[in-house]
């Protein structure tokens, strides 16, 4: 096997300064179904993916070393219909997230987007495509 043999990305890890806040905000806020919630590691299903929190910090072989407040280590994409950006973001704004871009058309692209962060600071995409 080679690495040319990479033919999809399975499964996402977010490194958490607070597990707790953030298992929260993917259950409750983003309605992820959770499959696996330990103390220590979290896992929602996205489709095919896994997304998964653990801890940021020391692990087996390394440590994850320290972020920034406010300094993305990721940007998520979320995909949805073309109607749902802008009940996504309803809902949103309903439980006190902060919007970095409301709805947004993007013609270039064609693409429909709603940005905002996660507890983590992480950039949080919901888009769509027309």
């Amino acid at each position: 096997m080679s690495m040319n043999e990479i033919h999809s990305l399975d499964h996402t890890v977010i490194l958490c300064r607070n597990m707790a806040e953030t298992r929260s905000f993917y259950r409750d806020v983003m309605k992820l179904t959770l499959e696996v919630d330990r103390e220590n590691w979290a896992s929602f299903r996205v489709g095919a993916t896994l997304l998964s929190l653990r801890p940021r910090g020391k692990w087996s072989a390394w440590d994850d070393g320290n972020t920034e407040t406010g300094a993305a280590g990721v940007q998520l994409a979320f995909r949805v219909p073309l109607p749902a950006v802008d009940t996504c973001h309803s809902e949103l704004v309903a439980v006190g997230v902060e919007i970095l871009r409301r709805p947004t058309d993007l013609p270039d692209w064609r693409h429909r987007t709603l940005y905002f962060r996660d507890p983590e600071d992480n950039l949080i995409e919901i888009y769509a495509e027309y």
